[in-house]
């Protein structure tokens, strides 16, 4: 089933949801959403998946979502398309991680260059998948040559 994302949704959710954030957290929620914009010029802002701000180009498998931010207990987790966790396993050892998620702790500084990667890095990883509507191998036709 297709999850409809509502083109409505956005910016002003966002901006009430990092409102409704812990005061003392609010600045590192606004680093990373600054991150994602400046990494993903043109992409639309939603909180139609997980209650949390996301991004997406529309078109693309999964609705075209690549990134999310939201806050945790005691972190800020950043959700990203897999493998791109896996793909930057050295750069984020210092970093508590899952297979699309890296947790960033309250009251430390937001790694801006790293965040800005991770997410160009997402955005290519959804670029490689096959267009919404295409056939699962489509894409393949594409960059395939006939022998």
């Amino acid at each position: 089933m297709v999850k409809y994302i509502s083109q409505e949704s956005g910016s002003k959710d966002i901006d009430a949801y990092i409102a409704g954030c812990p005061k003392d957290i609010q600045g590192e929620l606004n680093e990373i959403r600054a991150a994602i914009r400046a990494a993903a010029p043109g992409a639309t802002e939603t909180m139609a998946y997980f209650r949390m701000p996301g991004y997406f180009y529309p078109g693309y498998d999964y609705n075209g979502m690549f990134a999310w931010f939201g806050v945790r207990k005691s972190h800020i987790a950043l959700l990203l398309r897999p493998p791109v966790v896996q793909d930057h396993e050295k750069e984020l050892s210092k970093y508590h991680t899952t297979k699309a998620a890296v947790l960033l702790t309250f009251g430390e500084r937001v790694p801006v260059p790293l965040v800005k990667k991770l997410v160009k890095a997402s955005v290519e990883v959804m670029k490689t998948r096959p267009r919404a509507g295409a056939s699962p191998r489509s894409h393949l036709r594409r960059t395939s040559k006939r022998l």
